[in-house]
């Protein structure tokens, strides 16, 4: 898509209780939309979401942190929980003044977002589920490793780049101790308590995320509101952004 239109991010860092959570943000005055904020996935932090927000930016106020450990925010002595993880976020919501604000996550950040919207369902404005994981039938670390093993091929080179680079920064640990407690995280018994309107969007090349899982998801969080992406892999957010906002952009014109 070119010519599309992008605005810059600034960065800045915010308090959150014992926390200090690194931000990229958007100011664009004449950006009237609800707030959008993006929640990185497993390790990687909120530098691989820059090529949507900065997509987004031009309609809607931006907002991509790093989740306590990843990236530049600061490291808990212990990696964090998927409830935990929501906590901060639904805390740095309040800090930030943000109420019902549209999320957006990718991969393990839809696990997130999903437990936040269950446990706090007045506090979320829309979801948009991006490659949500993690489905029943992969729901071991060996079979996770395999798939992304798989999507490596199909992203942008420099995507590798930046996993690899912010999972160093995590440290071994940190990341073991993460993919358990996403392994152990049962995301199908928390849509039922899901009440926000939500999009599901899959690449139709995502080894990560099967087709039967995104549409279960659909059907049981959105009515049926799936979107799939032509050849794209498992980092839309990154690989195939343009497509990305536009069903962002579509979902959030909608009535519901």
């Amino acid at each position: 898509m070119t010519g599309e239109p992008k605005r810059k991010l600034r960065e800045t860092r915010v308090p959150v209780g014992e926390h200090d959570l690194f931000l990229r943000l958007s100011d664009d005055p004449a950006a009237t939309g609800p707030p959008v904020v993006l929640v990185h996935g497993y390790v990687i932090s909120s530098r691989y979401m820059v090529p949507t927000a900065e997509r987004l930016a031009p309609f809607y106020p931006v907002y991509a942190l790093d989740l306590p450990g990843f990236g530049k925010s600061s490291r808990p002595r212990r990696a964090l929980d998927i409830p935990e993880l929501a906590d901060v976020l639904l805390q740095w919501m309040d800090a930030t003044g943000l109420d019902r604000p549209v999320l957006v996550g990718n991969s393990m950040g839809c696990q997130v977002l999903v437990d936040l919207a269950a446990r706090y369902p007045g506090r979320v404005g829309r979801l948009v589920l991006v490659g949500p994981s993690v489905d029943p039938e992969g729901r071991s670390i060996p079979a996770q490793l395999l798939r992304l093993l798989i999507d490596a091929l199909r992203e942008r080179p420099s995507l590798i780049g930046l996993f690899l680079a912010d999972f160093w920064r995590a440290g071994l640990p940190r990341a073991w101790r993460t993919a358990r407690y996403a392994m152990a995280d049962r995301v199908e018994d928390k849509m039922p308590l899901v009440k926000a309107p939500t999009l599901v969007v899959r690449g139709s090349r995502d080894p990560l995320v099967p087709l039967s899982w995104a549409e279960e998801m659909a059907r049981r969080l959105s009515r049926d509101r799936l979107a799939v992406v032509p050849g794209g892999p498992h980092g839309l957010n990154y690989s195939r952004p343009a497509e990305l906002v536009r069903a962002i952009r579509e979902f959030l014109a909608r009535e519901v």
